[in-house]
């Protein structure tokens, strides 16, 4: 049985900004929940794909577990070891197990180092290899992403955007990473080159047993991807359990809405409830002040057309994960 690699218990992560131009002189600061009570579980060799709409918090939680972001409070447990609270030092021992591919590779990489420098730093930082071997593993890494060796002389701005992706593969496995977050991966990349991605992803993942945090708001990526799949909205995690039963069978009236949108075929049902939501209250929303109770309640169809329940509103009534059989969880007071 696979072990468990991660463990993420009520996981939070809150930003502060000022509220306005007279804050500075009164100290007033206003408290954002980017990340606002997750938890959720991942073993070797499995993926977990973390959807949801831009700024529900996604990308945050991938960099609070990686300790990019300290967190506001809660536990990550990283291959056994509590790493919440340890310091940078403590940290550098853990950053080969451990990487992200980010989402703008034109931040992430170097634009003035060769694509061989920049493979060269991540394998030295992180390794203590033998004069000669590191031309040995460069090659090994280039097989691995189908790269070119030619493109070891380019720079990252000569590179199309898939073979820059290859490249932030290719640095991530230079380290040894067993636990990679993923943000984005497929992210402006054309559908065939996205697809050549994602089995990149798969075979490597088969052939040195990686397991993956998959973020990504494409969601047939996602199922493709993924053995598991957590629904976030608004800084939390509304509905979680098997891809599959995730994508043909949501009980959250929110994955419900989104994953209806891919299916070119919808029931007469399906179809009035997203054009009443996106034809109603479905637009511009403040991701700063999530209301008191269920936050997807504005934009909810199951609320309206039960009337508006108090109990989506109720400040002590917040809906919380509920089994619904076979790991399925959803919060929800009305669960379709």
């Amino acid at each position: 049985m696979a072990k468990t690699i991660l463990e993420v218990q009520d996981l939070k992560k809150h930003f502060t900004h000022r509220k306005g131009l007279f804050s500075a002189v009164k100290a007033e600061q206003q408290s954002i929940p980017a990340v606002d009570g997750v938890s959720f579980y991942l073993k070797e060799n499995e993926t977990v794909g973390l959807v949801g709409e831009s700024g529900c918090g996604k990308t945050t939680i991938g960099r609070t577990i990686l300790r990019l972001e300290k967190p506001t409070s809660g536990k990550i447990i990283f291959d056994g070891k509590d790493i919440t609270t340890l310091s940078t030092d403590e940290l550098r021992g853990l950053r080969g197990k451990m990487q992200m591919i980010f989402q703008d590779l034109d931040a992430a990489l170097n634009p003035k180092m060769r694509i061989r420098e920049i493979l060269t730093e991540a394998i030295e930082v992180h390794h203590r290899i033998a004069e000669g071997s590191t031309e040995k593993r460069i090659a090994e890494l280039l097989e691995m992403v189908n790269l070119k060796k030619s493109k070891l002389s380019n720079f990252p701005h000569e590179l199309s955007g898939g073979e820059k992706r290859r490249v932030g593969i290719a640095r991530v496995l230079s380290v040894g990473a067993q636990f990679i977050v993923a943000d984005e991966p497929t992210s402006a990349l054309d559908v065939s080159i996205q697809a050549q991605v994602v089995n990149l992803l798969r075979d490597l993942q088969q052939q040195l047993k990686l397991s993956f945090l998959f973020i990504s708001h494409d969601l047939r990526v996602v199922e493709l991807m993924s053995h598991k799949v957590a629904v976030m909205y608004l800084g939390k995690v509304v509905e979680m359990g098997m891809a599959e039963r995730i994508a043909r069978a949501a009980h959250h009236p929110y994955t419900h809405i989104l994953w209806s949108s891919l299916t070119e075929k919808q029931s007469k049902e399906v179809s009035r409830k997203a054009v009443s939501v996106q034809a109603g209250r479905w637009g511009v929303f403040d991701f700063e002040r999530p209301v008191s109770g269920c936050r997807f309640a504005p934009r909810c169809p199951v609320y309206e057309a039960r009337g508006r329940p108090e109990v989506c509103t109720d400040p002590a009534n917040e809906p919380e994960l509920r089994e619904v059989g076979d790991g399925h969880r959803v919060a929800c007071h009305f669960p379709l």
